[in-house]
């Protein structure tokens, strides 16, 4: 064949593609017979070598299994393919076409591969898709951005794609490398599914996800259609797979979640229809996309949200939190709670100029971490500065004065962390109640003081 000719009119980076077929199904070499000028002049920048025709393919472009089953399906079956996938361990984008050509050998099959790539996603390329796809995309995307709940509207989305899918589970889970720990975020299963849910495997289960990286092996996903690729798996990632006949799964789609250079985690699908693989791969490449620019948003509203309401040096509530409980408190919203605790910290100036901020900064969080250890069922805030407030819905006053003392038990087994304690126990009035507290810190710290003149102005 004449692909020479072929290729000759063609402008973009071009090259034709050929596989070699076998009778059980599977296929052998797959190598670059022809390119035209603008692929040769594009492999040669890369590798710095000159284009080979009839080389394998993996010396022009990264060995990617995925790849491998595309072109296997396009010249096998006669599909046109289309994809567009993020190279995210290159930070590019692929934007690729496949398309059947005639052959004249009996266990060889022929396509022509253009493509392009660039270093940002193109919004243009990801709606050049079938309709069928960009619908099923853009419902995803309008019940995302459509909804007040986004945690249901996942859980939503995920519901969906497992019926696109055909398939008996699909499930977001995040990623904390950090924590080594994963988390359950949407999950759906089919009703009268054999397959058991993620909540059966969670614990322990990073020990699972951190292999996945080298399983996947720089693809944005992972395609497992049926016994062959399973077996492929026991000889990869034989932990894995284990735990995926331990799920009732025999076949798998998993995809990379990542928004920028950011991991975020893996969405999956089980036992889906695989003679929809091909669709079900374009659909998920586009909608992962946007999927993990979802969850990001929702983790950095998560982050903006902890920082609104917590001290960042003691880790407890701050005092922008204080007084939005006590507005609730005010107006009803909330009850109004049982035991009502100012607690001053003796000592910290001193400390802050003998020892420094640093110093005076672990007496702060080692005196909230004694709060918090003593009211564990209640909210401890920092008002400002060196005070604290405490709020217990339910407790007796003598299971009150028995907390208090232990506080002081506590601070009097560390070096310098010493407090001043007010209570007000039982008022319906919050802000009768807080002023009360106030004044019997002010009194115990006098007194305190008193009994500590040496320290009155250190």
């Amino acid at each position: 064949m004449n692909f020479d000719q072929l290729l000759s009119d063609h402008r973009g980076k071009a090259c034709i593609i050929s596989i070699e077929y076998f009778p059980d199904g599977s296929y052998g070499n797959i190598r670059v017979v022809a390119g035209n000028k603008a692929h040769c002049a594009d492999i040669e920048a890369l590798t710095h070598q000159p284009f080979v025709p009839g080389c394998p393919y993996e010396a022009c472009f990264p060995k990617n299994p995925n790849f491998e089953d595309h072109c296997y399906h396009c010249a096998r079956e006669g599909k046109p393919i289309h994809a567009y996938v993020n190279l995210y361990m290159m930070n590019l984008w692929l934007n690729m076409f496949l398309l059947p050509l005639d052959s004249d050998k009996e266990n060889i099959g022929y396509c022509f591969y253009c493509y392009d790539v660039a270093p940002k996603a193109d919004s243009s390329a990801m709606a050049d898709l079938s309709a069928e796809t960009a619908s099923d995309v853009l419902k995803a995307c309008i019940k995302l951005r459509g909804s007040d709940d986004i945690r249901q509207a996942f859980q939503d989305v995920i519901g969906d794609i497992r019926e696109i899918c055909g398939s008996d589970h699909c499930c977001i889970m995040l990623v904390d490398n950090e924590k080594k720990i994963c988390t359950n975020f949407a999950e759906s299963i089919r009703p009268g599914s054999s397959v058991l849910p993620l909540s059966n495997f969670i614990d322990g289960f990073y020990e699972i996800v951190k292999t996945w990286p080298d399983t996947l092996d720089g693809s944005t996903c992972l395609i497992l259609k049926d016994e062959h690729d399973m077996e492929k798996l026991r000889e990869q990632n034989p932990l894995w797979a284990a735990s995926l006949e331990q799920t009732n799964a025999h076949s798998v789609v998993l995809f990379a979640l990542r928004h920028g250079k950011q991991h975020l985690g893996y969405m999956w699908v089980l036992n889906f229809n695989v003679a929809e693989a091909i669709k079900i791969k374009e659909t998920l490449e586009v909608t992962t996309f946007f999927l993990a620019s979802e969850v990001a948003s929702y983790q950095l509203m998560n982050k903006l949200e902890i920082m609104s309401t917590i001290d960042s040096l003691t880790n407890v509530k701050n005092r922008n939190e204080m007084n939005n409980r006590v507005d609730l408190i005010v107006e009803g919203s909330e009850p109004v709670p049982q035991a009502v605790l100012f607690v001053d910290l003796n000592g910290l100036k001193r400390v802050n100029d003998e020892q420094g901020h640093s110093a005076g900064d672990s007496m702060l969080r080692e005196a909230a971490s004694i709060l918090q250890a003593v009211f564990h069922d209640g909210v401890v805030y920092r008002a400002g500065g060196d005070e604290f407030m405490i709020l217990v819905n339910d407790i007796d006053e003598d299971e009150l004065q028995n907390r208090v003392a232990r506080v002081h038990f506590l601070s009097g087994k560390t070096e310098y962390v010493r407090f001043s304690i007010g209570i007000c126990y039982g008022k319906k009035d919050i802000r009768k109640a807080m002023r009360l507290a106030d004044e019997r810190m002010y009194a115990f710290k006098n007194a305190y003081y008193e009994a500590h003149p040496e320290l009155k102005y250190r």
